[in-house]
């Protein structure tokens, strides 16, 4: 009766390198005798040597037995936020997804702390405040609608206010 409670073991020899203060919790087995490996920090996928931190993933769907993620990657930054841009949606198959889909949701929406959309020139920028694991404070974040001259003084002031106000609301926090 005991065997119907027993969490399922990662094997050891599928156990990536976790950082200091890391700690699995939830792995699913995926397609190619693969497996994707969630931790506190965030996601270790098939074929990436790195993991990806659950503050770097812009968007996760689940759809059945397919997980796709879009990470994304910062292209400039400025003094106190940075400009980011997604990368190529990755789908990966999960054979046995377990807890992995709920896990990710969970953990990608507890890691926004702020997120609001702003007009500016040529379209808009969402501001985003993420949490990072075992680092203190907000990472701060814009995001420019396609088309928006991100390189124009206009857009690079607006965006500063921006973010300013949007730091200035979660310090206050509400009325």
């Amino acid at each position: 009766m005991l065997s119907l409670f027993r969490r399922r073991r990662l094997p050891a020899d599928r156990r990536p390198p976790l950082g200091p203060e890391e700690r699995i919790v939830a792995w699913a087995t995926a397609a190619g005798d693969e497996v994707v490996v969630l931790t506190n920090h965030g996601i270790w996928l098939p074929g990436v040597q790195a993991r990806l931190g659950w503050h770097e993933i812009h968007k996760a769907t689940w759809s059945g037995r397919q997980l796709a993620l879009v990470a994304s990657r910062e292209v400039l930054s400025a003094s106190d936020y940075a400009v980011m841009e997604d990368e190529p949606a990755t789908v990966h198959t999960l054979l046995e997804p377990g807890d992995v889909p709920a896990q990710v949701r969970s953990r990608v929406t507890k890691s926004i702390a702020y997120t609001q959309h702003h007009p500016v020139s040529g379209g808009g920028v969402w501001v985003v405040a993420r949490r990072v694991p075992g680092v203190d404070g907000l990472r701060w974040t814009v995001r420019y609608d396609s088309g928006v001259d991100r390189g124009s003084e206009e857009v690079r002031s607006a965006t500063a206010d921006l973010v300013e106000y949007g730091r200035s609301s979660v310090e206050s926090g509400p009325p």
